[in-house]
């Protein structure tokens, strides 16, 4: 279910559309398992997820005027071994993702469609948060891109990495939902143990998840008379919307 947490920024407004592009098998999985999937936070391509900016990292070596002196050392050693605990968290976060936007992008479809025969799901921020019915804690919020040269992340909460990208990812325009597998042993957290494997099925309202589904701009109509063919065959009312992005100008 989804739980509020002050580190995932909610949009001024929530009922803004979101949309998930993805391909034919992706689509059929998500309407058949009525599951949406979340990948392995260290499985994307991204090799700064879930990492810290220089800022935070460069912060670590400095000692608080508070410790005594006889302690420091032992402070800047503990801080110092902050960032090798870091890179594990990745592995205990599973991701989904999707693009906050109020008209379907041109970005979008070529960035994520592997082929013409493509879809994206459209929802609104709202819809996909009463979606959310797994029992699983799932937080949702919007990504912030940052310099990871010159800006910082809050560091009061673990999260922090995981809701931040570079400025180079802006186009992206995301909002994720984040479930956390923390790997608890008898003697607290033990890194050995792999808890999600390469992501996690979390079951969702798909009646309330979808609003629209949209086919691909440069998909034969063929395509969309399938998918239509295969929405109906599951028993779903969903509009379905051949996308009129390549349509021809008029002058």
């Amino acid at each position: 279910m989804y739980e509020d947490h002050s580190t995932f920024i909610q949009p001024s407004d929530e009922e803004v559309k979101v949309w998930r592009y993805m391909d034919f098998t992706k689509f059929v999985s998500l309407i058949d398992s009525r599951r949406l999937y979340f990948t392995r936070a260290d499985k994307f391509e991204d090799p700064f997820e879930g990492s810290w900016p220089k800022i935070n990292v460069l912060a670590r070596e400095f000692v608080p005027e508070d410790i005594p002196e006889e302690a420091r050392e032992k402070y800047l050693e503990t801080m110092r071994s902050i960032g090798e605990i870091n890179k594990h968290w990745p592995r205990y976060q599973a991701i989904n993702c999707w693009h906050i936007n109020d008209y379907e992008s041109a970005a979008m479809w070529k960035l994520y469609l592997k082929s013409d025969e493509g879809i994206a799901i459209q929802s609104t921020y709202t819809k996909l948060k009463k979606s959310l019915i797994d029992e699983e804690k799932i937080f949702l919020g919007k990504v912030e891109y940052i310099d990871y040269d010159r800006e910082h992340i809050d560091d009061r909460n673990i999260f922090g990495p995981f809701v931040h990208k570079r400025k180079s990812f802006a186009h992206e325009q995301e909002v994720r939902a984040l479930v956390s597998k923390w790997p608890t042993g008898e003697k607290g957290i033990d890194f050995t143990q792999e808890t999600i494997g390469h992501g996690l099925q979390i079951r969702v309202d798909i009646e309330t998840l979808i609003e629209r589904i949209f086919i691909a701009p440069s998909a034969p109509s063929w395509f969309a008379n399938l998918v239509s063919a295969v929405v109906n065959r599951y028993g779903y009312k969903f509009e379905v919307v051949h996308s009129k992005l390549n349509d021809s100008p008029v002058f």
